[in-house]
């Protein structure tokens, strides 16, 4: 079995066939032992600016499959390769009905692909449009144009993930997540999301990519329907018998819920139907938008510029002893504060990174823990916490989805001040508030203590002209739509699949993607194709 050398330094100069022959050497082996070599993963090591290097990690095969066993058990810097491989096992009975996903985002994505080239033909509802058409709805609202409630940056074919910077970053460790990234590499993605530790598609690249996806489905048998959001479904005895759109209706083996974490409607029906759905944790605050520069410059000190560096990324988190946290969330590097709203009448902010983040700006999220014991034990009551902090955003800002902000100098003296060096990019425009006016008071506290702790970690968190924009409500879900841990399937409903980051079993496009493949998997499992 092949196995991966970690481990190994690079200059930021050095070249990929230095790399690969220091793992030839580190192993004490000859050329002609080796079958196939490749740089598996790169990330970059910037703790020490007087050391700044790349550390990889390398994908080996030997002509001798006994000594691949041998080194791993003696190395421990070396680990057996873990395979991609997607293998389903497909039922033989036969069902009557097709399998139904509603939702087109990374989850419900790589779910219909699956089935689709496995011969069962999937339907997929989407309540938003397709991915055309959906750019030009989202630019036209950023321009102050008419907002869309179904097609926007939340919904539409692609997802949320659409609008974003791509990235692909995980904590999840399942061999599927390899699998995911070389079927974004064969739909349209760049070869270096097989090594970068921080991989990211960009939101430019990923369009095409939805789309070559999408039109692989429908080759194949599967049936794409845009702007038909599920309004209604049928239970008899503990199965769904039917779902409805306004316009059509199917009768499906199994539903696929993949709705992503802005269906607020759809949790509500599914509350509605009596199926058994939990609160959860989940987290809000603002976009912190600084210079690009002085990000870089944070975290390279006098390498800031060195072309052979990537842009500047970070993450932050300070834990206080009850539990509750601040942290920096979905950065994007060289990207944009972008208009997200779901619902009229809210505001919602999100971040953007085109490929090349070359924006003159970075972005984060900076955000609070929020648990159930500061909005209630209800379900609907997350739902209903996060809409009076995007409502309360729309209101005070001008009620036209203007957003609410400050610069750092502002928010630390309570004040309405957006006096700043930092052009902001929130397209909509932004409009000088009192964050006090916007936030309960533990989560303007977190984000004062967040200040305080980051500035000590990257200089950029300690400059007051950074602009903090209200605000970032959808981090997660503040759902989960319960299941078995064996079956995937509802704990109330026989064949409904709660699957992605709406039913609050993944954040992100590949943790998505993985959970719609291993719900994709359980279906064939069940249900036969004919």
């Amino acid at each position: 079995m092949p196995i991966i050398i970690s481990e190994i330094k690079s200059s930021l100069g050095e070249s990929k066939g230095i790399i690969l022959e220091k793992a030839i050497k580190r192993l004490k082996l000859s050329q002609k032992e080796v079958a196939s070599i490749e740089i598996h993963k790169t990330s970059l090591d910037a703790r020490n600016r007087d050391d700044i290097h790349f550390v990889n990690s390398v994908y080996v095969e030997l002509n001798d499959v006994h000594k691949e066993e041998y080194i791993c058990n003696k190395n421990r810097f070396c680990t057996y390769v873990t395979h991609s491989g997607f293998n389903p096992i497909k039922a033989t009975n036969n069902f009557m009905g097709r399998p139904l996903i509603v939702g087109f985002g990374p989850a419900g994505l790589f779910c219909a692909l699956a089935l689709a080239e496995n011969g069962y033909k999937p339907i997929v509802l989407e309540r938003g449009d397709c991915i055309e058409n959906r750019v030009d709805s989202v630019s036209n609202f950023w321009n102050g144009k008419q907002f869309s409630e179904d097609t926007n940056v939340q919904f539409g074919e692609g997802g949320a993930g659409t609008f974003s910077d791509g990235k692909l970053t995980t904590r999840i460790k399942d061999s599927l997540c390899r699998y995911v990234f070389e079927r974004l590499v064969e739909f349209g993605a760049s070869q270096d999301i097989l090594y970068k530790a921080k991989a990211h598609i960009g939101t430019d690249k990923l369009r095409g990519i939805v789309k070559n996806i999408r039109n692989r489905i429908i080759q194949l048998g599967g049936e794409v329907y845009f702007n038909s959001k599920m309004v209604d479904f049928n239970l008899h005895n503990g199965i769904i018998t039917s779902v409805r759109t306004k316009d059509l209706e199917f009768y499906p083996c199994a539903v696929i819920l993949a709705v992503g974490h802005s269906a607020r409607d759809t949790f509500e029906l599914l509350l509605n139907k009596e199926i058994f759905v939990e609160p959860k944790p989940f987290s809000i605050g603002v976009r912190i938008e600084h210079s690009r520069q002085s990000v870089d410059y944070s975290l390279y000190g006098e390498h800031a510029g060195n072309p052979l560096l990537p842009v500047g990324e970070y993450q932050l988190s300070h834990r206080l002893k009850d539990g509750r946290a601040v942290y920096t969330f979905c950065m994007c590097p060289g990207g944009y504060v972008v208009p997200s709203s779901s619902e009229v009448g809210g505001v919602v902010t999100n971040g953007m990174s085109e490929y090349a983040r070359d924006g003159k700006n970075s972005n984060s999220a900076m955000v609070v823990s929020v648990s159930t014991k500061d909005y209630g034990s209800h379900p609907i009551d997350g739902i209903n916490f996060a809409r009076h902090i995007e409502q309360t955003a729309f209101k005070i800002a001008g009620s036209n989805y203007k957003a609410p902000a400050t610069s750092v100098r502002g928010f630390l003296n309570g004040r309405a001040d957006i006096t700043s060096t930092i052009e902001p990019t929130y397209a909509r425009g932004i409009v000088p508030c009192n964050l006090n006016d916007v936030f309960p008071n533990f989560v303007i506290d977190m984000l004062n203590l967040g200040l305080n702790v980051f500035s000590k970690k990257m200089l950029c968190f300690a400059d007051q002209d950074a602009i903090m924009t209200a605000p970032e409500t959808r981090t997660s879900s503040p759902i989960r739509i319960t299941r078995d841990l064996k079956t995937l399937n509802s704990i109330s409903v026989d064949n409904l699949y709660p699957c992605g980051e709406g039913a609050g079993y993944s954040g992100g496009i590949t943790s998505s993607a993985v959970d719609g493949l291993r719900v994709a998997l359980k279906v064939m499992e069940r249900f036969s194709c004919e």
